[in-house]
């Protein structure tokens, strides 16, 4: 549970990164027309919001334990719980990254022409071919569900696995 909530924080400051122009040198909030748009600005705090949740389901089950069966059980693990939350964690974590990829996305929008890696690149359509970049404000909960399907699917592992094994062909070849 700390290992999931910590890929979600993680994920959260790079979201919190690449929204700051400051440290991005990219527009504020990935949007043209800073003030008019909010652009990445409310996705972020989604993003945050969801990593803290995290944090608070990652409190050690077993410091809840309670004895039980007429005391013959003295210290229960909690186990069940334990599992249980780990559910709404991972379906949190894959949302934090549904998130970013579409900031990094946006990001590179504002960097073109020059190209990524050949697996980033393969990564930027799939992500494209379900959410068009932002040129105004909308409501992005539609494109994060679309993103998040291509996390928990597997597409997005598996557009990188193509792309770097179509690479490494090209050098043995």
């Amino acid at each position: 549970a700390v290992a999931i909530a910590e890929i979600g924080a993680i994920t959260e400051r790079r979201i919190a990164m690449l929204v700051d122009s400051a440290v991005s040198r990219l527009p504020p909030f990935l949007t043209v027309g800073a003030g008019l748009n909010s652009g990445f600005m409310i996705v972020h705090v989604t993003a945050a919001a969801l990593a803290s949740e995290n944090k608070s389901l990652a409190h050690p089950a077993s410091v809840d334990s309670l004895p039980t069966s007429a005391n013959q059980e003295d210290h229960v693990s909690m186990a069940t719980f334990a599992a249980r939350r780990l559910q709404p964690m991972l379906v949190n974590t894959a949302h934090i990254v549904a998130i970013e990829l579409l900031a990094a996305a946006q990001g590179i929008g504002f960097l073109r022409p020059p190209k990524s890696a050949p697996a980033l690149e393969g990564v930027l359509r799939l992500v494209r071919s379900v959410s068009p970049a932002m040129t105004q404000d909308r409501s992005l909960a539609r494109d994060i569900e679309a993103v998040y399907y291509l996390v928990t699917s597997g597409d997005i592992g598996h557009a990188t696995e193509i792309e770097i094994s179509e690479l490494l062909a090209l050098r043995l070849a």
